[in-house]
């Protein structure tokens, strides 16, 4: 194994929320008359926190507080009963988590998705694995790309320790991600297969790719 520790985003990495994610933002809209969006203009303002998506959701001059108060609101009562209709896990990434388990790494997931959504999906999905830290945003911790996030999962998976005297890396979809990994100082496996694009990838950093559950684990030393 290359690596010691590794670290997973989840949406647009572990699974595919997208379409759930989308919907539950545009009946939100919806009781408000709004305009909604489309999926594919979802994948574009995911991955910040479910408030900043609704935020950006919102027309530009509807932006204040209380309106994002009230609509963040309405999406997560939706999007907590129906979090599951079309989310899907990315092909191969089920055995993948199984392998390097197997083999001794250990796992770790950090989100920005809100904690309750993310120990869910995690649990529903990948409830076999057993993930030394399953991290999503939560008061007491401030949103990717800050590192806080990942030393703290460092610290679960080698206490008393700093990343600097361990492999660990971390795989994501996202600039968020890529950036994410720069803070704290490890490497980064961009997959391409999530919400961004390998351009905005790049540009944020990445220098390795994976295309597949397969490429992933070589990249990851299986």
């Amino acid at each position: 194994m290359k690596y010691e520790l590794v670290i997973f985003d989840l949406d647009g990495t572990l699974v595919d929320t997208i379409e759930d994610l989308g919907t539950a933002v545009n009946y939100a809209l919806s009781l408000r008359k709004l305009p909604e969006h489309t999926m594919e203009e979802y994948r574009g303002m995911v991955g910040h926190g479910v408030r900043n998506l609704v935020e950006v959701a919102l027309p530009e001059q509807q932006r204040d507080s209380a309106t994002v108060d009230s609509c963040l609101a309405d999406f997560l009562t939706y999007y907590k009963a129906h979090i599951d209709v079309n989310t899907r896990p990315y092909d191969g990434m089920q055995d993948l988590l199984s392998r390097l388990s197997s083999e001794g790494a250990k796992l770790a997931v950090a989100s920005n998705k809100f904690q309750e959504g993310t120990e869910t999906i995690v649990g529903k999905f990948f409830g076999n694995i057993p993930f030394v830290a399953i991290c999503g945003n939560r008061e007491g911790f401030p949103l990717k790309p800050d590192p806080e996030l990942v030393e703290h999962i460092v610290a679960c998976a080698f206490p008393g320790e700093t990343a600097s005297g361990h492999s660990v890396v971390l795989i994501g979809d996202s600039d968020t991600d890529m950036k994410t990994a720069a803070n704290a100082s490890i490497p980064a496996v961009a997959v391409t297969w999530g919400f961004r694009s390998v351009d905005e990838l790049k540009a944020a950093g990445a220098s390795v790719f994976a295309g597949s559950a397969a490429e992933l684990a070589t990249r990851l030393g299986l």
